[in-house]
């Protein structure tokens, strides 16, 4: 069984470690590989899992909405429809997203097939998943002091496994966050110079992996879930904007 902490940050933790030092650090080195994968999203649907309001706006989607687990909170999106969700029963509508990213989502699932299930359910077919999550073997992952230890944290094995049982094709792999947890002027000041340091010499040390997977409309049919709910209008947090996504998706380009 893959371990999990108990500990978890809400909403406001999350945003607070992101208006500091180090988590500026993270959101720039973080967003440098999710643009290398995703530079632009013109004319799809974007669904954010997790907390990806740092990350979300960054693409130039068509349409995107920010969805968390009540456990978390709302996920404080203030450019867009947010909501927050149940795990094992997404409102949204099958085929709905074109692309779906996970920052602060997966580690922190208290059902993890059952949500990689739903995510399958909402995507269009051959929608793609991009994926940051706790790289296990990672000093960031071992200290509570960041988002990124907190939750449960995961090997590139792992992550793989998880993928391929839910029908996901993994397609790309990239690590970041290779300098220390820490939120001195001397780690923050260029996080570049950092990035393709650890890459080159420490590549299995990324405090985060990232990975791209497309969604497998062939082979076997993932394991029922336990409710869907295929609703056309979801909730939206309060204060949040934008119209609320509806109806099925074109395929991504």
């Amino acid at each position: 069984m893959l371990e999990r902490r108990v500990l978890e940050p809400d909403v406001a933790a999350i945003a607070a470690f992101y208006a500091g030092r180090a988590g500026q650090l993270a959101r720039r080195v973080i967003l440098a590989r999710l643009r290398g994968f995703w530079p632009r999203l013109e004319g799809c649907r974007l669904l954010g899992f997790g907390y990806t309001a740092p990350y979300l706006a960054q693409f130039g989607a068509e349409r995107a909405i920010a969805a968390g687990t009540a456990a978390m909170g709302a996920p404080g999106w203030p450019e867009g429809p947010s909501l927050q969700c149940e795990e094992e029963a997404l409102p949204f509508a099958d085929a709905l997203f074109d692309r779906v990213l996970i920052v602060h989502g997966l580690e922190r699932a208290e059902s993890l097939r059952p949500l990689l299930r739903q995510l399958w359910r909402v995507m269009a077919p051959e929608a793609r998943l991009l994926l940051v999550a706790p790289n296990r073997a990672s000093l960031w992952a071992q200290l509570d002091t960041t988002p990124f230890g907190q939750g449960r944290p995961f090997s590139r094995g792992e992550l793989d496994r998880l993928l391929r049982e839910a029908m996901f094709e993994p397609q790309g792999w990239a690590g970041a966050l290779y300098a220390p947890p820490l939120g001195t002027r001397f780690l923050t000041r260029d996080g570049r110079g950092w990035e393709r340091a650890g890459a080159l010499l420490l590549p299995g040390l990324a405090g985060v992996h990232v990975v791209e997977a497309v969604k497998s409309v062939y082979g076997m049919t993932p394991l029922p879930v336990t409710e869907t709910v295929p609703v056309t209008a979801p909730l939206l947090s309060p204060g949040a904007s934008g119209p609320a996504l509806s109806g099925r998706s074109h395929r991504a380009r």
